[in-house]
């Protein structure tokens, strides 16, 4: 298929047509077959096409893009069910693949994070850090020391490991320990935010007021099931500021058109350079060293087989040839998801009673709904017993305040990111309490807001069990295994696996979750012996 022939996968929302029969695929020996079509799969994909190997694509679900895609989800509204703002995706890929010329385009989303609280007061935790100590001297003037050097903290941790450039140590294999430690020069507060800080523990080393503290907690465990009081969660919060969107550190930002642009353009540029992209068909079984069955029992031969499937599918998928050491250490991954994704379409924006209005700077930002200290550790106790916690953390997003060209003229969409919620429940399931849970989220935002739910036209809930059935995510766990301190790094699934032939380019693997796109790249140069 010639670049002239393909259509782009965004106008088809990620729904390929079908140009190969199962006797196309399976009539010839690939290079390699990569089982499941995400983001990193995409891009593991086209790097290996790249280079002129033939590589083929299987993809279950009818659409590519895993959680970083986008639906209709209803009549003119354009969703990414699950992946909300790009600022981990690795300006390498987006280079070598061409990513911009062939239409990637975002809008920063800086105002940083407006957080109201019970008092009725609110804070705005600007990215311009003029603007950020300015507020700061009003909010807390005691603060504004201490805040400044939690930032100058992280950015020394940034410029040590991840300078722009081919010193960036997300371009190579894992790092240990001990090289981290070289690059941040023994520097006993960087390396312990690294692999040791709460983000508690880190809030109370630079912050006085209660209210600023709990503005950051909910930073520290995103998609993670850790309390914030919990070992190794200010790691996280370094994790999800450590990017350079557009060469701004730590920052985020909206795609236009949505999320899952960067995979259907991923996706292009894999179809482009020769790979051949099959949606609908579903992997039964990886043979290592010769390829691949299908449901339809069907068998595909390859060299070389990568999995972009979380690693616990990937277990099921190798079977009685899985490595028993292997399966020990991803039995051993944490893999229960805390996480309820809403999407709402909104009739309005919402007026938050500290800061009223229906469009203010906050909504070019994020929003934190917080919780007290108590609130936090109850509320994770609870999710572990199965219950859902009377308040949940909430963290919003209006990628129309950006972009109106994913909703109705007019209308809003706001994505919510809540945590805890069981992966199971105690009492019921996620199909009897999903409705609980949303009511539960929406509750926590309304308390702060004149107009919510009154603005709510439409919900849209994803939890746990809902995100393992659609995305096909063990647990529901958005990054494929818990990004705790204990298990990032070295720690974290090779790239080559001790099975003949077989990869994984996932989010289990080095460097981790969100949409970062290096995983894929760095396992097909994995592959093709670049490292």
């Amino acid at each position: 298929m010639t670049a002239r022939s393909i259509r782009p996968a965004a106008e088809t929302l990620g729904v390929l047509p079908s140009t190969h029969s199962i006797g196309d695929l399976t009539g010839k020996t690939w290079d390699a077959i990569v089982v499941g079509g995400g983001h990193n799969g995409l891009t593991c994909a086209a790097y290996l096409a790249r280079e002129g190997r033939s590589v083929l694509v299987l993809e279950a679900r009818e659409r590519v893009g895993g959680a970083c895609t986008l639906k209709e989800l209803w009549p003119g509204y354009r969703v990414s069910p699950c992946a909300y703002l790009v600022g981990l995706l690795h300006p390498r890929v987006v280079a070598d693949l061409g990513l911009v010329e062939r239409g990637l385009r975002y809008r920063i989303a800086n105002s940083g994070m407006f957080v109201p609280f019970e008092d009725g007061s609110s804070v705005q935790l600007w990215d311009d850090e003029t603007r950020l100590y300015e507020e700061i001297q009003k909010f807390s003037p005691r603060d504004v020391s201490g805040l400044r050097a939690m930032i100058e903290l992280k950015r020394k941790i940034r410029d040590a490991l991840r300078p722009e450039g081919d010193r960036d140590i997300w371009l190579s294999r894992p790092p240990s320990r001990d090289e981290i430690e070289a690059r941040l020069h023994g520097d006993a507060d960087a390396i312990s935010l690294l692999f040791d800080w709460s983000m508690a523990e880190f809030v109370e080393r630079y912050l006085t007021d209660e209210r600023l503290r709990i503005a950051y907690l909910g930073q520290g465990v995103i998609g993670t099931n850790a309390s914030p009081f919990d070992r190794g969660t200010a790691s996280i919060h370094f994790h999800h500021q450590s990017g350079r969107l557009a060469g701004e550190p730590g920052a985020w930002g909206y795609v236009i058109g949505g999320m899952g642009m960067i995979s259907f353009l991923i996706c292009d540029a894999a179809r482009e350079f020769g790979a051949v992209v099959a949606t609908g068909i579903r992997t039964a079984r990886i043979v290592p060293d010769q390829g691949v069955e299908l449901e339809s029992g069907d068998r595909i031969n390859a060299r070389v087989i990568v999995s972009n499937a979380d690693p616990f599918t990937t277990l099921k998928l190798l079977g009685e040839s899985a490595d028993p050491g292997w399966k020990k250490t991803v039995e051993s991954i944490p893999m229960r998801g805390r996480t309820l994704k809403l999407n709402i379409a909104l009739g309005e924006l919402p007026n938050f009673l500290a800061r009223p209005g229906t469009f203010e700077p906050h909504h070019h930002g994020q929003i934190n709904t917080p919780l007290s200290e108590r609130e936090w550790i109850e509320g994770h106790a609870a999710a572990n017993r199965g219950e859902l916690p009377e308040r949940l953390w909430t963290e919003l997003y209006f990628q129309t305040v950006f972009d109106d060209s994913v909703a109705p003229r007019g209308r809003h969409s706001m994505s919510v990111f809540a945590q805890y919620v069981p992966d199971t429940f105690a009492d019921g399931d996620w199909d009897s309490r999903r409705d609980d849970a949303a009511d539960r989220a929406i509750a926590s935002i309304a308390r702060f807001c004149s107009n919510i739910p009154g603005a709510i036209e439409r919900v849209s809930a994803l939890g746990p069990a809902d995100i393992e059935r659609e995305i096909g995510l063990t647990g529901g766990h958005i990054f494929q295994g818990e990004c705790l301190a204990e298990y990032m790094w070295d720690r974290r699934l090779a790239y080559r696996t001790p099975h003949p032939g077989v990869f994984l380019c996932g989010a289990c693997t080095y460097p981790g979750g969100s949409v970062v796109a290096i995983n894929g790249r760095n396992a097909a140069y994995e592959i093709l012996g670049r490292f």
